[in-house]
């Protein structure tokens, strides 16, 4: 596995695209909704890993009620894995909690599944790989 995104929730997204603007040197290279998760992620390059700065659209969100439980700041780590389904049940078979209902889309065209932070030392960890990738890797 392989760091791919970090991912920080922001209550407004205006203060944060200035911030990190100045801080990177330039502005997001993609804006996209995730309509099914009720936000909208701003996409920064920093190297080989990118910055996903994470909106709320619905103050009734999962997004929102952690901001609002947890303030502003790192949501999630996203590692990269190339086979999304053999992963998925990997980590079920070490104990791993598994958000939902497992595999769903995500953004910047990528299926994703969460393992719930109760599992990780609190920290909500990603596991996407590009549409359509699904071939053997070292994702151990």
């Amino acid at each position: 596995m392989q760091l791919e995104h970090v991912g920080i929730a922001v209550k407004d997204i205006d203060v944060a695209l200035r911030t990190f603007e100045a801080l990177l040197g330039h502005p997001p290279y993609k804006v996209e909704d995730v309509l099914s998760e009720s936000v909208r992620t701003h996409f920064f390059g920093a190297g080989s890993v990118k910055i996903e700065l994470l909106e709320s659209l619905d103050p009734s969100s999962t997004l929102a009620r952690f901001i609002e439980k947890r303030g502003e700041g790192l949501h999630h780590l996203a590692f990269i894995v190339q086979d999304l389904d053999a992963t998925v049940e990997r980590m079920r078979d070490r104990g791993f909690e598994i958000v939902g209902d497992g595999i769903t889309s995500g953004a910047d065209e990528k299926k994703i599944f969460f393992i719930h932070p109760k599992s990780t030392n609190g920290v909500l960890i990603e596991c996407c790989a590009d549409l359509g990738v699904n071939d053997d890797s070292d994702d151990k």
